[in-house]
């Protein structure tokens, strides 16, 4: 029941010896989902072990080229590797643009189908939903540029059953779907069983957000509110604050009070500059507003436990 997330890269636009540009991996019941793609993803996938060929959903949150420009080496190696299993891209439509221009010039010919779906940016839109998850897309801010974050979450999970007690009073099996999703049981006798009776309440669903290149932006607040894990990018220190705004940024500070302003359950800082060796000062600074906060760093997983709702 696995709800994990794998950093692969934690860097800005250049790269260092330790840190590669944005890019992440979810599991989510074992099901891989990865969320921008920047130069080197596919080295990282190796190198923390994520199973390539599981991966069928990729999110790109916007054109600049540290969050996709390891996209076309990804689709090479799939092909490559004899994938066939069709590939889902969400992104802004020029994306599709790119790869096809790409995939044309190089005279490649995918053994897979390369399918496309559009993030228009300007709404909260649901890019991917299946009978356990929702994958919803919502705009950011990063100056001119088409800008994306991404909502993952967890839809209710069916209530979990007490078998001695639906043996003890006899309940057809055709009945108990209705009960795991809530419903009362009637005996022949006339007897009205209440669904508590019958169930233990389900855990309760988990969530993470995405939110990648931005200014300092508020209004971001009601979606991503209450998720158990956000990451929210901190290119800056605090003292650089004016920096951030003009470069359509933000601090660490304007991370950590995004994160508390949202009630969220822990807050992962990424997106360094590669003149930042050491970090430590930003996790200070994070910490200092929002004391449940984490480095995500290249390497680092983050697991989200099941919960009681209670």
């Amino acid at each position: 029941m696995k709800f994990e997330l794998t950093i692969l890269g934690s860097n800005s636009a250049l790269p260092t010896s330790k840190r590669f540009p944005t890019a992440q991996v979810l599991n989510v019941l074992e099901r891989f989902f990865l969320i921008d793609c920047g130069e080197g993803t596919q080295i990282q996938l190796k190198k923390f072990r994520v199973p390539m060929a599981r991966i069928n959903h990729i999110f790109i949150s916007h054109l600049h080229g540290d969050h996709f420009f390891g996209l076309i080496g990804l689709i090479s190696s799939f092909s490559l590797q004899g994938r066939t299993n069709d590939l889902h891209i969400y992104a802004h439509s020029k994306l599709e643009k790119i790869i096809r221009f790409q995939l044309e010039i190089l005279e490649s010919q995918l053994r897979y189908k390369l399918i496309f779906h559009y993030i228009y940016g300007k709404e909260i839109q649901t890019l991917f939903e299946d009978d356990a998850l929702t994958v919803q897309s919502f705009p950011l801010r990063h100056g001119a540029i088409p800008c994306a974050g991404f909502l993952f979450k967890e839809k209710e999970r069916p209530r979990h059953l007490k078998k001695d007690m639906l043996d003890f009073y006899k309940i057809p099996i055709k009945l108990r779907h209705g009960i795991k999703m809530g419903a009362d049981y009637l005996t022949d006798e006339g007897e009205l069983i209440s669904n508590s009776k019958l169930t233990n309440e389900a855990s309760r669903p988990r969530s993470y957000a995405f939110c990648t290149d931005t200014v300092y932006l508020p209004r971001i607040v009601p979606i991503i509110n209450k998720v158990d894990l956000l990451y929210h990018e901190a290119t800056f220190l605090k003292n650089d604050k004016q920096r951030a705004k003009s470069t359509y940024h933000s601090t660490t500070e304007q991370a950590a009070k995004i994160a508390c302003e949202a009630k969220v359950g822990k807050l992962l800082i990424g997106h360094f500059s590669a003149r930042f060796h050491d970090l430590t000062d930003h996790l200070k600074e994070a910490k200092e507003v929002f004391s449940n906060s984490a480095l995500a760093e290249d390497g680092s997983v983050f697991e989200i436990p099941l919960k009681s709702n209670k």
